[in-house]
């Protein structure tokens, strides 16, 4: 019954801000939550994780200063703060999380629930 449900996306123009949030049917602690993306045509690719109880955030290199992961243990929320957003960086962006921690963040088979994802367009 783990519900994972993202909210946020929209169409952005480049250069602008919006932020992502996924809602959490409960809190994965001593787990680790990420935020995926994909492109069509493309593989899902790693954006960006957060350990939920000590707060150490990893990010792709791709995305490394523009964006920002975080959490709100009281609301079980996590959030994705994009900045200075791309036209590459359209793509549906999804949560995810693990069940427990494997020592590893950025495959997607480190995880085990998804969310359906939230569509990001970036225009140029």
């Amino acid at each position: 019954q783990v519900q994972l449900v993202e909210s946020g996306g929209r169409l952005v123009q480049a250069g602008g801000s919006l932020r992502l949030s996924c809602a959490t049917s409960r809190t994965f602690s001593s787990t680790v939550m990420g935020w995926f993306r994909q492109a069509p045509g493309k593989e899902r690719e790693f954006v960006a994780a957060i350990r939920w109880s000590e707060g150490y955030t990893y990010y792709a290199e791709s995305v490394k200063g523009r964006f920002t992961i975080s959490r709100d243990n009281a609301k079980n929320t996590v959030y994705l703060q994009m900045n200075s957003v791309k036209p590459e960086d359209t793509a549906v962006y999804l949560c995810a999380a693990a069940s427990f921690f494997r020592g590893t963040y950025n495959r997607a088979y480190d995880y085990d629930y998804w969310g359906q994802g939230t569509q990001v367009t970036v225009s140029s």
